[in-house]
């Protein structure tokens, strides 16, 4: 039987439009690292400019 596991034990980022933590996804599994925002909307905004 597969092991489940937690959404608090997954990997987190920082979205580079808002700011906001969001967590791992399967549909970003393979390629996490490059995953830069949280959401379509925050993509094309682009990245925060502070």
């Amino acid at each position: 039987m597969p092991r489940m596991v937690r959404k608090g034990d997954l990997p987190t980022k920082t979205c580079a439009a808002c700011g906001l933590p969001f967590t791992w996804r399967k549909k970003w599994a393979q390629d996490w690292e490059a995953v830069k925002f949280c959401s379509d909307r925050c993509r094309g905004k682009g990245a925060r400019q502070d």
